[in-house]
Protein backbone atom coordinates (compact mmCIF):
# COMPACT_ATOMS: atom_id res chain seq x y z
CA UNK A 1 0.00 0.00 0.00
CA UNK A 2 1.32 4.12 -0.64
CA UNK A 3 0.65 7.15 0.28
CA UNK A 4 -2.19 7.95 -1.38
CA UNK A 5 -4.74 11.61 -1.08
CA UNK A 6 -7.98 11.17 0.55
CA UNK A 7 -9.42 14.87 -0.46
CA UNK A 8 -9.66 17.71 2.02
CA UNK A 9 -7.53 19.11 4.42
CA UNK A 10 -6.11 18.41 8.34
CA UNK A 11 -4.29 20.45 10.17
CA UNK A 12 -0.79 19.71 11.49
CA UNK A 13 -0.60 19.06 14.86
CA UNK A 14 3.31 19.93 15.22
CA UNK A 15 2.94 23.01 13.27
CA UNK A 16 -0.74 23.75 12.61
CA UNK A 17 -0.54 24.24 9.17
CA UNK A 18 -3.35 22.75 6.87
CA UNK A 19 -2.05 19.99 5.67
CA UNK A 20 -3.64 17.13 2.53
CA UNK A 21 -5.43 14.71 4.24
CA UNK A 22 -3.57 11.27 2.85
CA UNK A 23 -4.03 7.44 3.96
CA UNK A 24 -1.07 7.80 5.88
CA UNK A 25 -1.40 11.63 7.31
CA UNK A 26 -4.20 10.82 10.32
CA UNK A 27 -1.57 8.03 11.12
CA UNK A 28 1.25 10.43 11.28
CA UNK A 29 -1.21 13.23 13.17
CA UNK A 30 -1.94 10.54 15.62
CA UNK A 31 1.48 9.63 15.90
CA UNK A 32 2.88 13.21 16.65
CA UNK A 33 0.28 13.69 19.18
CA UNK A 34 1.53 10.18 21.07
CA UNK A 35 4.76 12.06 21.16
CA UNK A 36 4.17 14.81 22.53
CA UNK A 37 1.16 14.28 25.03
CA UNK A 38 1.86 10.65 26.19
CA UNK A 39 5.89 10.56 25.76
CA UNK A 40 6.95 14.31 26.68
CA UNK A 41 8.46 15.33 23.37
CA UNK A 42 9.03 18.65 22.96
CA UNK A 43 7.38 19.79 19.42
CA UNK A 44 10.54 21.69 18.41
CA UNK A 45 12.34 18.73 18.47
CA UNK A 46 10.36 16.75 15.91
CA UNK A 47 10.40 16.96 12.17
CA UNK A 48 8.00 15.46 9.97
CA UNK A 49 8.25 13.67 6.78
CA UNK A 50 11.78 14.46 6.25
CA UNK A 51 13.23 13.73 2.77
CA UNK A 52 16.24 11.34 2.60
CA UNK A 53 17.23 12.12 -0.29
CA UNK A 54 19.86 9.44 -2.23
CA UNK A 55 21.36 8.59 -5.63
CA UNK A 56 21.24 4.79 -7.08
CA UNK A 57 23.54 4.59 -10.50
CA UNK A 58 23.24 8.20 -11.06
CA UNK A 59 19.62 8.29 -11.11
CA UNK A 60 18.00 10.93 -7.52
CA UNK A 61 15.49 9.23 -5.47
CA UNK A 62 14.00 10.93 -2.48
CA UNK A 63 11.78 9.29 0.14
CA UNK A 64 9.77 10.86 3.38
CA UNK A 65 11.12 9.28 6.40
CA UNK A 66 7.74 10.00 8.75
CA UNK A 67 9.45 11.86 11.77
CA UNK A 68 13.09 12.44 12.78
CA UNK A 69 14.08 13.71 16.78
CA UNK A 70 16.37 15.87 16.35
CA UNK A 71 18.72 17.16 19.76
CA UNK A 72 19.56 21.16 20.22
CA UNK A 73 22.17 20.75 17.58
CA UNK A 74 20.10 19.53 14.93
CA UNK A 75 21.32 16.49 14.90
CA UNK A 76 19.28 13.27 14.26
CA UNK A 77 18.53 11.15 17.54
CA UNK A 78 15.50 8.78 16.41
CA UNK A 79 14.16 8.05 12.78
CA UNK A 80 10.07 6.67 13.33
CA UNK A 81 8.97 5.31 10.35
CA UNK A 82 5.18 3.80 9.70
CA UNK A 83 4.46 0.77 7.90
CA UNK A 84 1.23 -0.58 6.47
CA UNK A 85 2.37 -4.42 6.93
CA UNK A 86 4.01 -6.59 9.31
CA UNK A 87 6.47 -4.12 11.32
CA UNK A 88 8.97 -7.06 11.29
CA UNK A 89 9.39 -6.79 7.36
CA UNK A 90 10.35 -3.28 7.79
CA UNK A 91 13.16 -3.86 10.06
CA UNK A 92 16.46 -3.01 8.02
CA UNK A 93 14.78 -0.43 5.68
CA UNK A 94 14.32 1.20 8.57
CA UNK A 95 17.64 1.07 10.31
CA UNK A 96 19.27 2.00 6.64
CA UNK A 97 16.80 5.10 6.92
CA UNK A 98 18.49 5.75 10.92
CA UNK A 99 22.01 5.43 9.16
CA UNK A 100 21.10 7.36 6.12
CA UNK A 101 19.48 9.85 7.62
CA UNK A 102 21.26 13.50 7.28
CA UNK A 103 23.40 14.54 9.79
CA UNK A 104 23.41 11.09 11.10
CA UNK A 105 23.24 8.28 11.70
CA UNK A 106 20.82 8.84 14.46
CA UNK A 107 21.51 6.20 17.23
CA UNK A 108 17.80 4.90 17.11
CA UNK A 109 14.73 3.80 15.00
CA UNK A 110 11.37 2.73 15.51
CA UNK A 111 8.96 1.20 12.76
CA UNK A 112 5.54 1.17 13.49
CA UNK A 113 1.76 0.31 12.38
CA UNK A 114 0.46 1.69 15.33
CA UNK A 115 -0.53 -1.62 16.83
CA UNK A 116 2.95 -2.86 16.94
CA UNK A 117 6.45 -1.50 16.86
CA UNK A 118 9.94 -2.67 17.33
CA UNK A 119 13.02 -0.36 18.51
CA UNK A 120 16.09 -0.71 16.52
CA UNK A 121 19.83 0.06 17.71
CA UNK A 122 20.79 1.57 14.58
CA UNK A 123 24.68 0.50 15.23
CA UNK A 124 23.75 -2.96 14.84
CA UNK A 125 20.11 -3.43 13.30
CA UNK A 126 19.32 -5.24 16.73
CA UNK A 127 15.84 -5.08 18.50
CA UNK A 128 15.76 -2.92 21.81
CA UNK A 129 12.13 -3.63 22.74
CA UNK A 130 8.56 -4.65 21.07
CA UNK A 131 5.29 -3.53 21.25
CA UNK A 132 3.88 -0.43 21.46
CA UNK A 133 5.67 -0.07 24.63
CA UNK A 134 8.94 0.30 22.57
CA UNK A 135 8.15 4.19 21.83
CA UNK A 136 10.68 5.40 24.45
CA UNK A 137 9.41 8.68 26.46
CA UNK A 138 11.90 11.83 25.61
CA UNK A 139 13.92 11.10 29.16
CA UNK A 140 14.24 7.86 28.22
CA UNK A 141 15.33 8.76 24.42
CA UNK A 142 17.73 11.05 25.75
CA UNK A 143 19.26 8.35 28.59
CA UNK A 144 19.45 6.22 25.53
CA UNK A 145 21.32 8.08 23.51
CA UNK A 146 23.37 10.16 25.65
CA UNK A 147 26.51 8.16 25.09
CA UNK A 148 25.89 6.79 21.73
CA UNK A 149 28.94 6.90 19.33
CA UNK A 150 28.24 8.15 16.25
CA UNK A 151 29.94 7.30 13.16
CA UNK A 152 29.41 8.75 10.03
CA UNK A 153 29.24 6.39 6.96
CA UNK A 154 32.38 5.52 4.98
CA UNK A 155 31.19 6.08 1.64
CA UNK A 156 31.51 2.22 0.85
CA UNK A 157 28.70 1.69 3.67
CA UNK A 158 26.56 4.49 2.46
CA UNK A 159 26.79 2.98 -1.06
CA UNK A 160 25.62 -0.33 0.39
CA UNK A 161 23.07 1.23 3.10
CA UNK A 162 21.83 2.80 0.05
CA UNK A 163 21.41 -0.11 -2.39
CA UNK A 164 19.40 -1.86 0.91
CA UNK A 165 17.61 1.10 1.90
CA UNK A 166 16.58 0.92 -2.03
CA UNK A 167 16.00 -1.98 -2.66
CA UNK A 168 13.15 -1.90 0.07
CA UNK A 169 11.77 1.46 -0.49
CA UNK A 170 12.63 2.09 -4.08
CA UNK A 171 12.07 -1.18 -5.87
CA UNK A 172 9.59 -2.90 -3.49
CA UNK A 173 7.32 0.49 -3.42
CA UNK A 174 8.05 1.61 -7.16
CA UNK A 175 6.36 -2.23 -7.43
CA UNK A 176 3.34 -1.79 -5.78
CA UNK A 177 1.85 0.92 -8.56
CA UNK A 178 4.30 0.50 -11.36
CA UNK A 179 6.06 3.64 -10.23
CA UNK A 180 3.29 6.18 -9.99
CA UNK A 181 3.65 6.37 -5.78
CA UNK A 182 5.56 9.11 -4.59
CA UNK A 183 6.72 7.50 -1.39
CA UNK A 184 9.69 6.92 -2.94
CA UNK A 185 9.88 7.46 -6.73
CA UNK A 186 12.35 9.45 -8.86
CA UNK A 187 13.19 13.08 -8.20
CA UNK A 188 11.63 14.90 -10.74
CA UNK A 189 14.26 17.44 -11.81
Amino acid sequence: MHEVSLGGALRDYLTGEELENTTYEEVRQGLAKMLVEEKGYPRERIRSKVKLEYSIDGQQYDRALDFVIVDEEERPLFVILFCSGNVGTYERETACAARLVQGGPAPLALVTDTMEAILINTDDGGCLRQGMEALPTWQELLDMTKDAEVRPLSEEQREKQTRIFHAYSGFLFGACCEGACPVAGPKDD
